[in-house]
């Protein structure tokens, strides 16, 4: 069964609390955020991490989020976000809906 979870700091992480979503790991101490993440990808259905915190991941690790079909990892904040989801679909499916 595929699920949602949520990475990122407690201030982060409240509105997904607030929306009914469980499955939240607060980020307190940054040094814990590769392990997490390596958890992360054992799993299936939708990672969403806070983009500062992707930003600051290993490249090695990125390389894996950024390749990973399953879990899908989805960026939020900063950079991150609309722009990257419009990007994963145009891969998914090959076409940019976007397109003017």
């Amino acid at each position: 069964m595929s699920e949602l979870m949520v990475i990122g700091d407690p201030d982060f992480n409240i509105g997904f609390r607030l929306s009914g979503i469980r499955n939240i790991v607060d980020v307190t101490d940054e040094t814990e955020l590769p392990k997490i993440v390596e958890e992360a990808l054992q799993k299936k259905g939708i990672v969403v991490i806070k983009y500062d915190l992707y930003k600051s991941l290993p490249i090695q690790l990125k390389l894996r989020i950024e390749e990973s079909i399953e879990p899908t990892f989805v960026k939020v904040g900063g950079e991150g976000g609309v722009e990257e989801i419009k990007e994963k679909i145009r891969k998914a499916i090959g076409v940019d809906l976007w397109k003017e």
